[in-house]
């Protein structure tokens, strides 16, 4: 493919899908590729009016975004990693991923809500917004006093929801809200550290899924790959795959390699959100067999 060619691009049509996508434009227009966008309605953007236990990796966001790129109606998918399953549909690998945004996640409380002297800043009892059953079991491991809601919609919505007062705080990830420049504040922001309240695997990162065979395309986003953070998505992602099912367990992962090249993981894990928290953290010189340990490690 020479770059002539118009590359087509799978996206969601959500405010922060679109950022993703158009983020991406930018990237391949500086490396002198054109392309062109193609909005493409996802299962998960459907159905807003079931909670489901846990959408990241479970292919509510991706399914018809990858169905497109197998039949080639499209020349690349660009997926929040998160929500990409970790076993990918026969033909279709993920050739590049980008820079990782600060893969925390924040709590963002109403000021009315607030109580600092109280662990992480919420008043006793308060009402705590999230779907995902890994925010719902780290949430009760700090604070089994509050309770739970789930809430939908982009997030934008879930904010708007919050400032009417239908819930005292929401989790969100700390990527969706920087990269839409959302003005928060109305609210107080705890920012979480992500060795205590551990994130999704892969979290704040973009993947770029290709066609197996497409050799043109997949060379030209080599040049926009991110090695050194596809080093630590992977221990994270093959934490994920090898809980086998994982998907609908609560579980964060995440890992973090130092100056000196050691790696270092965290990992939160519960077999449903309202059974006890299971912690563990390792620490190594190499990422082989890293995933494996971790994965052992929680099982103990």
């Amino acid at each position: 493919m020479g770059t002539n060619k118009i590359l087509r691009i799978g996206t969601r049509g959500s405010e922060l899908a679109l950022w993703q996508a158009h983020f991406l434009q930018k990237q391949l227009q500086e490396i002198g590729v054109a392309s062109e966008l193609k909005i493409i309605k996802t299962k998960g953007d459907d159905i807003q009016h079931l909670s489901f236990d846990k959408i990241e990796g479970k292919g509510f966001f991706t399914k018809e975004i990858e169905d497109q790129l197998l039949r080639g109606d499209i020349d690349v998918a660009v997926h929040s990693m998160k929500d990409l399953p970790t076993n990918a549909p026969e033909g279709l690998v993920v050739t590049a991923v980008s820079y990782r945004e600060d893969p925390v996640d924040w709590l963002i409380v109403r000021k009315e809500a607030v109580e600092m002297k109280e662990m992480l800043k919420m008043k006793p009892n308060a009402i705590v917004g999230t779907s995902s059953a890994r925010r719902k079991s780290q949430m009760l491991y700090f604070r089994p006093d509050v309770e739970l809601k789930d809430i939908r919609g982009n997030v934008p919505t879930r904010l708007k929801k919050l400032e009417e007062g239908q819930f005292d705080a929401i989790l969100l990830a700390a990527a969706g809200i920087t990269r839409l420049n959302l003005n928060l504040e109305h609210f107080f922001v705890l920012k979480f550290d992500p060795r205590e309240f551990i994130p999704a695997p892969a979290q704040g990162v973009l993947a770029y899924q290709t066609n197996e065979t497409d050799l043109d395309t997949r060379r030209i986003f080599k040049q926009l790959h991110h090695a050194e953070v596809a080093q630590v998505t992977n221990v994270e992602r093959k934490v994920l795959n090898l809980m086998e099912g994982g998907c609908h367990m609560p579980l964060g992962v995440y890992c973090k390699q130092d100056t000196m090249g050691n790696y270092h993981v965290w990992a939160a894990k519960a077999d449903t959100w309202d059974s006890p928290l299971k912690r563990v953290q390792l620490s190594t010189s190499t990422a082989y067999h890293l995933a494996e340990s971790v994965v052992e490690a929680l099982k103990a």
